[in-house]
């Protein structure tokens, strides 16, 4: 029974909190601005990070946390010849030695880019960039095969013309049928496609001077095929790039100083490569993100301690404006605490209106700076509740001393203002 009375009363508090609030909108619109903008602006920023996040750690995941990139280094005219003079660049023999000498390497894959002028079908065209890469390059790149069949080791010891098409690839060669089974001519030699790659979430990008995600408008033959049967530069590095994946109780760091030290005597000395360790990304990462969400939470703090303040202020207002309301409902035996809960539950109901308001002026505020500036964004449901969480202790911490100093009025004093 005493449960449902003091549900009661509750309710009826938050009917009049709203109806104040109704009553004196200017005042309320300009009280609630403080809350709004604070929390409004954290919101967006949150999930401007958040996304930023997010695709960060699946371009990172995409090189394999416990693998070792190693991309070569360009250099033109005078400076690769110097270059050459000492270092024949990277090559499958720099791999080979790896996996022979450093007992922590469990798997290894090598790319090289053909250089294209023509990339057609029957069916259409396409500018999608071509690669030359070992059948482990799928495995070790996270790709997953929709349709047909990855490349094998046959492909590759057999030097056979076939091809994986991405899927962005696959649709402008093969905009009418099924690419699986059907041949693309990549500059002077055909090749037939065995398999479309399924489509992933993360966008082309580039990271550390790895560039992720754009398998969608890639296409993939045998590594040995490209070597063998495509035009390349003279001088020109055999590899583009090399992965290497590690076994699980290694620390990532200290095999890429052991990696480095071998290339380093087989380049003779020339930095014509460069170790990208994604496990070193991920932490610098996840710190960077941390020292984010620190300034993010100083600026959140301002906003807010600048919402309550002016909360503070109007409920001030508001119990020099009603003291003979208050006076008059403590001659009716309205008791202390009855007083102290109706203006704290005005306080509540005007932060936590802010703060509704906030979050969705927020989530159109990073919409809105996502389809401007191309920025990824990821709504945090932990961070929409901890904001309206906040916005109701803000509420609760700044009325509270309103509430007191209302309870605290002397009924007799009180009916005696104006």
């Amino acid at each position: 029974m005493r449960s449902q009375q003091r549900m009661t009363r509750t309710l009826q508090g938050i009917a009049q909190a709203f109806d104040e609030m109704r009553h004196h909108k200017l005042r309320t619109s300009l009280t609630l601005l403080g809350m709004v903008f604070g929390v409004g602006a954290v919101i967006a920023m949150l999930s401007v990070g958040e996304g930023a996040e997010r695709e960060a750690l699946k371009m990172i995941e995409s090189m394999g946390v416990r693998n070792l990139v190693v991309n070569a280094r360009v250099a033109d005219g005078d400076a690769l010849k110097s270059v050459r003079e000492h270092s024949v660049g990277l090559s499958l023999r720099d791999v080979q030695s790896a996996e022979r000498t450093l007992p922590f390497v469990e798997d290894w894959s090598a790319q090289k880019q053909v250089k294209t002028f023509s990339l057609f079908s029957r069916q259409g065209r396409s500018d999608a960039m071509v690669y030359g890469v070992t059948p482990s390059y799928f495995r070790l790149s996270a790709f997953n095969v929709a349709k047909g069949r990855a490349l094998t080791p046959d492909d590759e010891s057999h030097y056979r013309q076939v091809a994986v098409l991405g899927g962005e690839a696959a649709r402008s060669l093969f905009p009418r049928g099924e690419a699986v089974g059907g041949l693309v001519k990549v500059n002077h030699q055909w090749f037939t496609v065995v398999g479309v790659l399924s489509e992933g979430e993360t966008g082309q990008s580039k990271i550390a001077g790895v560039k992720l995600g754009g398998e969608r408008n890639q296409v993939f033959i045998p590594l040995a095929t490209a070597l063998k049967k495509m035009n390349f530069k003279a001088l020109e590095d055999e590899l583009d790039a090399i992965k290497l994946a590690i076994k699980e109780n290694i620390n990532p760091s200290l095999a890429a100083k052991s990696l480095g030290h071998l290339l380093e005597r087989r380049h003779g000395g020339e930095k014509d490569y460069e170790i990208v360790v994604p496990a070193d990304l991920l932490a610098q990462h996840q710190k960077t993100q941390k020292i984010f969400n620190i300034v993010m939470a100083c600026v959140a703090g301002i906003s807010l301690l600048v919402g309550g303040i002016g909360i503070m202020n109007i409920m001030l207002a508001t119990i020099m404006e009603r003291t003979a309301e208050i006076g008059l409902l403590r001659a009716l035996g309205a008791r202390r605490k009855d007083i102290a809960r109706q203006f704290l539950i005005e306080s509540i109901a005007i932060s936590a209106t802010g703060g509704v308001i906030g979050i969705v002026v927020g989530l159109l505020l990073a919409l809105v700076i996502s389809a401007a500036a191309g920025w990824p964004v990821a709504w945090s449901g932990f961070a929409i509740i901890l904001s309206l969480a906040v916005c109701m202790t803000i509420g609760i911490g700044f009325g509270l001393y309103p509430a007191q100093k209302a309870a605290r009025l002397d009924p007799i004093v009180a009916l005696q203002r104006d």
